[in-house]
Formats: C-alpha cells, sequence, structure tokens
C-alpha cells in the first residue's frame, strides 16, 4: 500500500490511510530512536529555503539510523551550471533509496517522480501542493482534540499562495468536517480550482473577510503568514500586508478548548503573547512534523506495514 510509493498530493491519499500513517506517528512518537533504516540514505533537493520541513526530515531519518545527503539552493548544485532538474533528479536517484524535493515550480515533484525509482516526496511545490505539512496538520488535530471529525476549522491569511494552506483545506476533505471557514482579503482568497473541489465533495464552508465573526465557534483556527515571495506584484502584497494580526485580546472570544495552529514561519500575524497562552500549539505541531516524517519514510521503505 505504500512501499515505494511517491507521495506529490494530500489527494492522493485516502481516509484510512491518512489514518494509518497517523497509527505508525503514534508508534514512532513512543521510540524515537530506531536504527530500522540504517544503511539507508535520503537525498533532500530543497530549491527554496525551509527549516522545519528539511531538518525534521534529515532528524526523522537519522532517529530511523539512515543517512542524509542533500543540498539547500540551486546556486549548490550544477544547475547552476545549467544542468536540468530531470537530470538534477536521475543522479540523486543513483545515491538515495528516497528523495524530498522542494521547489518553485508547481508540478516539479510530479516530474522528478517521472524520472526515477525512488520514491518522491513533495515537500512543496510552487503554490500548489505541500503534503507532508498537511499530514502534521492533521495529526496535530487529532493528537491535540482527539478527533477530527466534527470540528469547525477555520483558515486566516493567505489562502491563494500558500501551498501548506491549500494542501490542508484538502486534507480536511477526507474527513467529515462540520465547517470550514476560509477568512482571507479579497485578493487572497483561495483560487478556484480550491473552492470548486469543496464544492464537489460537499463540504460545508464559508469565505469572508472578518475573523471575528468566526472565533466564537471555530475549534481550529489555522493562521498562515502573507507570503511576499509569492506574489508577482508588489503593489499587491503592499495591498494586504498586515491584513491580520491575532492578539490575546481578539481570543477572549474563542473556546475554551480551540486550538491555534500555524506552519510556520509567523511574522507578524500572531503576537508574541499569544505563544504562552493555552490556545497556542503551533511549535507543537513543528515538533509532531518529525514522528509523521519517521512514519511516511517507514511506510515508503517498507520496514513497517
Amino acid at each position: 500500500m505504500f512501499r515505494g510509493r511517491d507521495v506529490l498530493s494530500i489527494l492522493d491519499f485516502s481516509r484510512s490511510e491518512l489514518e494509518h500513517v497517523f497509527r505508525v506517528a503514534a508508534r514512532m512518537e513512543k521510540h524515537l530512536k530506531r536504527n530500522t533504516l540504517e544503511g539507508r540514505i535520503l537525498a533532500t533537493a530543497f530549491f527554496e529555503p525551509s527549516t522545519r520541513t528539511r531538518l525534521s526530515f534529515e532528524t526523522a531519518m537519522h532517529r530511523l539510523g539512515g543517512s542524509v545527503i542533500g543540498f539547500s539552493g540551486e546556486g549548490a548544485t550544477s544547475l547552476a551550471k545549467g544542468e536540468n532538474l530531470a537530470d538534477t533528479m536521475r543522479m540523486l536517484d543513483a545515491y538515495a533509496d528516497v528523495i524530498v524535493l522542494r521547489h518553485p515550480l508547481e508540478g516539479a515533484a510530479k516530474l522528478a517522480a517521472e524520472v526515477v525509482d525512488a520514491p518522491v516526496i513533495n515537500g512543496g511545490d510552487g503554490r500548489q501542493h505541500h503534503p507532508t505539512q498537511a499530514m502534521v496538520d492533521l495529526y496535530t488535530i487529532k493528537k491535540e482534540l482527539g478527533k477530527i471529525d466534527g470540528l469547525h476549522v477555520a483558515l486566516v491569511g493567505d489562502l491563494r499562495y500558500g501551498r501548506a494552506a491549500t494542501s490542508f483545506i484538502y486534507g480536511l476533505t477526507r474527513f467529515s468536517i462540520r465547517k470550514i471557514s476560509l477568512i482571507s482579503p479579497p485578493l487572497l482568497r483561495p483560487r478556484e480550482e480550491v473552492i470548486n473541489f469543496l464544492k464537489e465533495v460537499g463540504v460545508d464552508y464559508t469565505e469572508g473577510e472578518n475573523l471575528d465573526n468566526v472565533l466564537a465557534d471555530a475549534d481550529v483556527l489555522y493562521v498562515t503568514r502573507i507570503q511576499k515571495e509569492r506574489f508577482p506584484d508588489m503593489a499587491e502584497f503592499e495591498k494586504v500586508k498586515g491584513s491580520y494580526k491575532l492578539s490575546a485580546k481578539s481570543l477572549e472570544r474563542a473556546k475554551e478548548d480551540m486550538i491555534i495552529m500555524h506552519p510556520l514561519p509567523k511574522v507578524d500575524e500572531i503576537d508574541m503573547m499569544v505563544d504562552n497562552m493555552k490556545h497556542a500549539r503551533y511549535f507543537k505541531q513543528a515538533a509532531y512534523g518529525v514522528p509523521v516524517r519517521m512514519a511516511l519514510l517507514s511506510l515508503l521503505l517498507g520496514v513497517v506495514r
């Protein structure tokens, strides 16, 4: 079911498959040090900056007893000399047992998967997919609230260019969500294909600009930064920067057990005072990236089933 499989989109996985990843991740949490992947090599090919995704994959591989090779930034590779992406991936295929790729172009992971034999994990491509982040996000909800079904999940911020938010929205549709609220400036509302998909699968969703309208009822608040680097026009960015800032005062109306998530990095969209509040889960969310990615690597390389 998992061995040798590519991980390109969260939509490639059924609910039962995601739940199996979560069960394995829970086992990994109890035994974070294993040697089940001794002798195996993970290649990290990151053409864009990354902290949590790259380091959590590397940590996961080391905790499983494996080794890591790779690079961060195109300038450190032969692409700077004119080599094409497909050839770079073919070389990594010769050196590694599994490859994690992050790339600014949508479809880059799919191209890589077509030219290599090793499993390819999409570590983020363009503004489209970030499947393992969505797995971590869903696992966080399951761990912190005990369930995913029946919840009201509100997303706020950049819902147009943020691949983590898009993958999270898609991932939520694999469960029986009570409601999804999409809060953003008009310029940053989800792309049409995302909205059309929500309509197609029959999820109850609403769109709006005012976060206060959903705070009192939300079980999960998923905050995203406005991603300056993805704007094709800086004039558009100037119109929407600073659109939202979550403060301790604004959370007075929230449910006692509401949790705040963020794929990180956060800039100024969450006041630092919120970091110490009981609602904040984004640092735990980042930590959950290690057991989830340990589970995924173990499943793809066939050492667990």
